[in-house]
């Protein structure tokens, strides 16, 4: 179907700057026949002109609910906003209703109920089963970033949390922060932190390391696990004894905790005081960091743990948007790998990305209860 119309929806999320489709993947759906329609943003990294300019239309931010044509697809990245109205749209988004999240039901029968369908972000995947795009490597860059200065600002500044962040301009300011708080952080503990990364291998891992590289912490104090290292099952006294724990796995199965508070009680040897949780498994009942109970934010990146009695102080950073600290950088990075896929909407039916996207939300469907289909 020529002209195909994608809706490029305005993200409502606090401190949200990404964006799914750049200028750049914009002006190629548009040469390639597209019909790109753009809300606009107060909070996205782009600048509305920056669209303008490409012969995007703007529209009112949110408009999309009242005015987006029928057989328009409408592209985002984070949840809708909490409401209850059915949905009638075809919606490209993250949804985090998939894999039976607290809420689960409520979020995903609103596209039943309207006879829309939810094509959700995090399972489109390429023949192999590896996702055709992700923020993975950004989020584990962030989210090293995050976890080296509250190492930082716990030495520096004790008894008080760390301060809330923004979205950084790009990645060498990031980088220039995290370095000076990095020579605070040294001057007190005379060392350099010992940071260590499960699922070093993925996307996400790597990013995380890279991160810690680039700062200056010297390679021997990066330790970089994966399957290998965790198969023997946790819990891990090698993260009491780390000053970092970066976990970036993915979970899809119940598995040993790598961390308790029950283990870190009985380290002798614990210097663990800052656990980033990537992944950010807050509400899955098979979280392998039961320390916490909820997602933390930019505005307040740390939650403390409670329950150890000896060692140092010990918080974790959750904040399940982490790319958005890097916001220009890591939607490039994400549109220009989703741009592909995108490219084969006006053949929906045909393409396999897509029509085993709607082949699992079928299913996902088939198990919500009858009442909340109502």
């Amino acid at each position: 179907m020529a002209g195909q119309k994608i809706w490029l929806r305005a993200e409502t999320k606090p401190a949200e700057a990404r964006s799914a489709l750049t200028p750049t993947t914009c002006k190629a759906l548009i040469d390639a026949g597209y019909d790109v329609t753009v809300e606009r943003s107060t909070q996205r990294i782009f600048d509305d002109e920056e669209f303008a300019k490409i012969g995007a239309p703007l529209v009112a931010e949110g408009s999309w609910v009242q005015d987006a044509p029928k057989d328009a697809v409408i592209l985002g990245l984070k949840e809708l906003p909490e409401e209850d109205f059915p949905l009638e749209h075809v919606h490209v988004t993250f949804a985090h209703c998939f894999k039976q999240q607290g809420g689960w039901e409520s979020v995903l029968s609103r596209w039943p109920r309207g006879k829309g369908t939810l094509l959700d972000l995090e399972f489109l995947t390429d023949d192999s089963g590896r996702r055709v795009a992700a923020f993975g490597w950004s989020a584990g860059y962030a989210g090293s970033a995050l976890a080296v200065k509250n190492w930082a600002w716990q030495l520096t500044h004790p008894n008080e949390t760390l301060p809330g962040e923004v979205p950084y301009p790009n990645k060498d300011a990031l980088i220039a922060s995290v370095k000076e708080s990095l020579e605070a952080g040294i001057k007190v503990a005379s060392k350099a932190p010992r940071i260590l990364v499960i699922g070093a291998l993925g996307r996400c891992g790597s990013g995380a390391v890279e991160l810690a590289k680039d700062v200056g912490i010297p390679t021997s104090n990066i330790v970089e696990w994966d399957m290998a290292e965790t198969k023997k099952g946790g819990p891990f006294e090698e993260i009491a004894e780390s000053d970092i724990f970066v976990n970036c796995i993915y979970l899809s199965s119940k598995i040993n905790p790598f961390v308790n508070i029950e283990s870190l009680s009985k380290s002798p040897n614990r210097n663990l005081s800052v656990i980033c949780d990537v992944s950010a498994d807050t509400s899955n009942p098979f979280n392998p960091i039961p320390l916490y109970d909820i997602t933390t934010t930019f505005d307040k990146p740390t939650v403390p743990v409670t329950g150890l009695k000896d060692g140092p102080a010990l918080s974790v950073i959750s904040i399940d948007h982490l790319p958005s600290l890097l916001p220009r950088e890591s939607s490039e990075m994400f549109s220009a790998a989703l741009l592909p896929s995108l490219l084969t909407l006006n053949d929906r039916s045909n393409a396999r990305v897509w029509k085993q996207a709607e082949e699992l939300f079928d299913e996902k469907v088939a198990t919500l209860p009858k009442s909340f289909l109502a």
